[in-house]
Formats: structure tokens, sequence, C-alpha cells
């Protein structure tokens, strides 16, 4: 079971590429979410006021992944999807690749606009360092205080990561294990007696 993904540890550094007196500025951002994508588009455009057509892709999820590719105002499929089959053959998500054009006075046509846009969101991944990380399960453990100890030794025994816990008369402690793990971890605290445990979603 593949339970690890790749994705970029921190924003790229800023890349320039011209064509034809056009400037093409490239980004990669590590997301987590749709909210945070309209955030980092407002700070582009306020960086590059003046810029004709701010081209963006991204990809989220790991088991269930959804993306978007947005043109901006170029010809259909000349921007945003070179731009996704960057973020594709660079094999990350949880990424937002932004390209932002001005316009230099010269027409590249749907050939050097695909180019352009390829390029610009090749050399943005390229800048940025591709991390691998863990596809983790988290579990919401529900359980009397008395039953402490017996739920912490499984937590170090196994090397589960700690999330969060509230320790009053009933105690409960959220966990994350490897997604391969999952199953086993679930079965232990299940048949554990006066313990509860549930995905959280």
């Amino acid at each position: 079971m593949k339970d690890t993904y790749f994705t970029i540890e921190k924003p790229s550094s800023e890349i320039l590429f011209k064509e034809k007196n056009s400037k093409f500025y490239g980004y990669a951002f590590p997301i987590s979410s749709e909210n945070e994508i309209k955030q980092h588009l407002e700070i582009l455009r306020k960086k590059h006021f003046g810029a004709v057509h701010f081209c963006y892709a991204y990809q989220l999820g790991t088991d269930t992944i959804s993306y978007r590719a947005n043109d901006d105002g170029e010809p259909n499929n000349t921007a945003a999807m070179p731009i996704y089959g960057q973020i594709q053959s660079f094999n990350v998500t949880n990424v937002l690749v932004v390209v932002v054009r001005f316009f230099g006075g010269v027409k590249l046509g749907v050939g050097g606009l695909i180019t352009a846009y390829r390029e610009s969101a090749k050399m943005a991944l390229e800048t940025a360092a591709i991390i691998e990380k863990t596809i983790d399960i988290h579990y919401i453990i529900t359980f009397d205080y008395k039953n402490m100890n017996k739920v912490m030794r499984v937590i170090k025994e196994k090397n589960l990561i700690l999330i969060s816990q509230k320790m009053e008369e009933s105690c409960q402690i959220e966990i994350a294990t490897r997604k391969k793990n999952a199953n086993m971890v679930f079965d232990i605290f299940s048949a554990l007696f006066e313990v509860t445990i549930q995905q959280k979603n």
C-alpha cells in the first residue's frame, strides 16, 4: 500500500522567463486547501500591478485528487493546462503554481504561449524543494482516566503521533499513524477494554 506522496516544502523562489518582450514570472506554493489560493493570488496581484494574466493550476489530495486550471484570459488550454502538466510531471500534490505575464507587445501564438507557460512552471518547480510526506490517518481515542496507562503504553510501543489530548474525567486523545499501519492500530485499541476509537474525518 502506497502511503507517501510528494509535495514542496516551502514557496519557491521567483523565476523569470522571457519570450519576445513578454515576461513570465513563475511561482510554486505548498497549499493544504482551496482557501489559500485566493490569498496567494491577491498578494501576487499587488506585487505585479499592471500584469495582464495571472494563470495558475493546482492539485490537492492524495487518495482523491482535486485540481483546477485557470487560463485567466489567455486562449483556452495555452496557459493553465501546460502549468498543470508540470505539476503532474513533477509528481507533486498539495501545490499551487502561478505564472504572471506582462505582455510585451508581440503576440506569441498558441505554440509560443504553451511553451512559455510550461517552461515558467517547470522552472518554478525546479527551484522548489520537493519532499516526501506520509499519508496519515487520524483517530480519536476516548477512555476513562483509570485506563490512561494502557492507552499511553500502546501509543509509545507503536510510535504513534500524539496530536492533542483532553484530560478530564473522561479523556480524549487524537493520534495519527501512517496509512499502512492504520488497521492494525484500530484493531489494537478496539480490543482494549473500556476504550473506544473512531477515525477522524
